[in-house]
């Protein structure tokens, strides 16, 4: 019998001993997830600057893994885990599906596809194992299937995806599909044809400019991929790798990888905990920061943190629905994007080369060592909300990171700092070294003007 994830969290005094190590457990393939990317195609900066300037395709094959739920029941389950609104969720469509504990906090959020009529398709992290739980234990007539990601997977995908995204991405679209570009609806997907193979487009983009992602089987990812890459080529397209794509979250304000909300003490996580093997995702994952409360709940965040509250749908009844309403209601903390200090983000860099500081090692461009990273922000001395995902962006010569925090400072303009640098934990990934505070000034998220939804985008 295979060792639970609850079976290891007995071994603790406090889950948060269990997550803030790195252990048996922690060098699971879990941890690897561009297990598959080259680092760099060419190199990580002009290939973020792609996003801004010209067009880049970012494999998306890899990383994250693919649950396939069909049956007559599954609309119903995933509206029983869903916060979102599921009443006209119709095939061809997708939506950021994201899924609570019974006290509200975030679980995790993936990209679901409605594919065909009782047919669907769950992409990312956090929620994975928490639907295939409930999908074997609960009373639904469905059948799952798992595509896993990179690491830990053996063998190629079942699915490709390619996001094609940047100013120049829809002129380069519209010229390599094989037939006029249909009108896709955001967050839409249509069928079309490229290299002569018929695969799906789904209409989004990053940077907040209009773009697509395009899926389908993996024996035809080469012919479709050659064809991009040969005709984007007058568009100056650069290819996405491992190094550049996770800063994709700052255009995105997209707070990739929350720790999931399963570890604390609760009646329905203990059960699931006992059901989830102690080498999944949440038995892996590590987190880091400066954020040092011992209460494993401060280091959740909830919808309306993670910047949520936009699809939360209270007409339907699904797990953490009452704690979600109340927090609603009584709204504490919001997302905001910190734009770090210019003069202070250049003192932390060069402090490597200074023999008299010794801050902790900031790597660009994405300055986290652990998949989920808590930082605490202060005001006056005081914390007032917690940073996660600290990306360097090229393109503006400037770090940030994304937070929530208190509502009365979401202004932009708001000074803060951020408290940088680990709790004396004793980890090893970690060199010892001194924190220091970030200035850092707030601003909206996303951070950039969003044009997804009208910009540019015409199919004449």
């Amino acid at each position: 019998m295979t060792e639970s994830l609850e079976d290891v969290l007995q071994q603790y005094d406090n889950p948060l001993d269990l997550v803030r190590r790195i252990g048996s457990h922690a060098d699971s393939g879990h941890l690897r997830l561009f297990a598959d990317l080259p680092s760099e195609h060419t190199n990580w900066r002009e290939e973020q600057a792609a996003w801004a300037d010209s067009v880049a395709i970012a494999d998306l094959s890899h990383h994250m893994t693919d649950l396939h739920v069909e049956g007559p029941d599954a609309l119903d389950l995933f509206a029983d885990l869903g916060i979102n609104d599921f009443s006209s969720f119709e095939p061809g469509q997708a939506k950021q599906f994201a899924a609570t504990s019974p006290d509200g906090y975030l679980i995790g959020d993936g990209i679901l596809f409605h594919l065909s009529e009782n047919e669907f398709n769950l992409v990312g992290y956090g929620p994975i194992n928490w639907v295939q739980y409930h999908a074997e234990t609960g009373d639904y007539d469905v059948a799952t299937e798992r595509d896993e990601h990179g690491g830990v997977r053996e063998g190629p995908p079942k699915t490709f995806r390619f996001q094609v995204q940047g100013p120049d991405a829809l002129d380069l679209i519209k010229e390599v599909v094989d037939e006029p570009l249909p009108d896709v609806p955001f967050f839409n997907f249509r069928p079309v044809s490229i290299a002569g193979h018929e695969i799906n487009a789904l209409r989004h983009g990053m940077l907040n400019e209009p773009g697509f992602e395009f899926f389908g089987s993996w024996d035809v990812q080469a012919d479709v991929r050659e064809a991009i890459v040969e005709t984007g080529q007058k568009y100056d397209i650069r290819q996405i790798g491992a190094m550049a794509y996770p800063t994709n979250v700052i255009t995105a304000a997209w707070m990739s990888i929350p720790l999931p909300a399963i570890y604390h003490d609760d009646e329905t996580l203990r059960e699931y905990r006992e059901w989830l093997d102690a080498n999944s995702f949440e038995g892996a994952l590590a987190i880091g920061g400066s954020l040092d409360s011992d209460e494993i709940t401060d280091h959740y965040l909830t919808p309306v943190e993670a910047g949520h509250e936009r699809f939360i749908d209270f007409d339907h009844d699904f797990i953490g629905k009452e704690a979600l309403q109340e927090e609603v209601e009584n709204k504490e903390r919001t997302r905001v994007t910190l734009v770090w200090d210019e003069d202070a983000t250049k003192e932390l860099v060069g402090s490597s080369f200074d023999k008299e500081t010794n801050y902790r090692y900031t790597e660009l461009p994405v300055a986290d060592w652990a998949l989920t990273q808590n930082d605490k922000v202060l005001k006056d001395g005081e914390l007032v909300g917690v940073a996660n995902n600290t990306r360097y962006l090229y393109f503006e010569k400037r770090m940030f990171s994304l937070c929530s925090i208190d509502v009365d400072l979401a202004e932009p303009g708001t000074e803060v700092s951020v408290l940088w640098g680990e709790p004396d934990s004793g980890n090893p990934r970690v060199e010892a070294h001194e924190q220091t505070e970030i200035k850092a000034t707030v601003a909206p998220a996303p951070y950039f003007e969003d044009k997804r939804k009208t910009a540019n985008y015409s199919v004449q």
